[in-house]
């Protein structure tokens, strides 16, 4: 008899008054390895680990509010029916899209308020954020959400009847294309710590392959989601936007790694000494060139002296499933 992956019975446990949903969980859990891996991730580069805190301080909760906005606008039918139910991120779920876009936008307010360097520091997130979206992931697995169309595969994952989407009932076992995100989350997170480390990457090139590998994986899981989501011309809404934003990443890539070495900014500078124009003594005194591993800084006449808050030539404008991710 073939084996299949089981669905969990539960979705949480309670903690005295208070019932705790696996998947909620799993976002902290995420959240946290997310800050604690930036944090390492920005001190080799030269950077105040400080600041990677007070980024997420305001950089999550926004993520929180975009995520909700695009869950709600791109799929409806999940919207608990209640009055509340826009707002329910226990009972609904966060757009991955939305969420980084929002999440990056504030991000990119407080590094500039704090005179960092803001493509080295969107290059020293990137793999943790992939990291934070694996882990959400594990919280689909517990929802019971988030799968593929059927499949008799050993890997299949039995979802209970309550579970199955609408046409689907008569089905027992699905693709956990939620499984195979996590997986390919986690390998493309340690395929850009292995570039950055390898390879001459000029900032934000890691933040762009990120924004690439991850909305092309998704056209690949969007074509096996039988979940509810808006269609246009007979595709998922979320298929179109994965597209655009490979085309995007690609394009923003190549951008990147065109432009002259001299372009990028040291990752802080000190106000009185960017006034004073002294591009020399900020050089020798921490400037790091390229976003490359620790303690391999890029050579000191590579370096511009920059007043706080000003950013490299070429600095994108950073757009992009969850408490329940699609």
């Amino acid at each position: 008899m073939m084996a299949f992956i089981p669905s969990p019975s539960v979705n949480g446990f309670h903690l005295g008054p208070a019932y705790v949903h696996f998947y909620g969980l799993m976002y902290v859990v995420g959240i946290v390895a997310a800050i604690a891996i930036t944090q390492r991730r920005w001190k080799a580069q030269g950077g105040d680990p400080a600041l990677v805190g007070d980024v997420a301080l305001w950089a999550v909760p926004a993520g929180i509010v975009g995520g909700r906005i695009y869950f709600d606008i791109t799929t409806p039918k999940y919207i608990p029916h209640h009055w509340y139910g826009v707002l329910a991120v226990w009972d609904g779920g966060l757009g991955i899209w939305g969420g980084i876009t929002l999440g990056a936008l504030v991000g990119i307010w407080r590094v500039r308020r704090a005179g960092a360097n803001v493509p080295l520091f969107m290059d020293a997130v990137a793999p943790a954020l992939l990291v934070a979206q694996a882990a959400g992931r594990i919280g689909n697995y517990f929802n019971q959400e988030l799968f593929g169309g059927p499949t008799r595969l050993p890997w299949g994952l039995e979802i209970a009847p309550a579970f199955r989407p609408a046409g689907y009932t008569q089905y027992s076992t699905f693709h956990p294309t939620f499984l195979y995100e996590l997986i390919f989350d986690l390998l493309l997170a340690a395929f850009l710590v292995w570039l950055g480390h390898h390879r001459d990457i000029k900032p934000p090139g890691l933040f762009a392959l990120y924004v690439t590998g991850y909305s092309a994986f998704r056209i690949f899981e969007e074509s096996l989601r039988v979940d509810p989501s808006e269609h246009f011309l007979g595709l998922r809404l979320n298929t179109y936007v994965a597209s655009v934003l490979t085309i995007v990443g690609i394009v923003w890539f190549v951008r990147t790694q065109r432009r002259s070495r001299a372009a990028v900014p040291p990752t802080a500078v000190l106000a009185d000494e960017a006034e004073a124009g002294d591009s020399a003594a900020v050089g020798d005194a921490g400037t790091l060139g390229d976003a490359g591993p620790a303690g391999d800084a890029g050579p000191a006449e590579d370096a511009v002296a920059v007043e706080p808050g000003a950013t490299s030539e070429g600095e994108p404008a950073v757009g992009d499933d969850s408490a329940r991710q699609h």
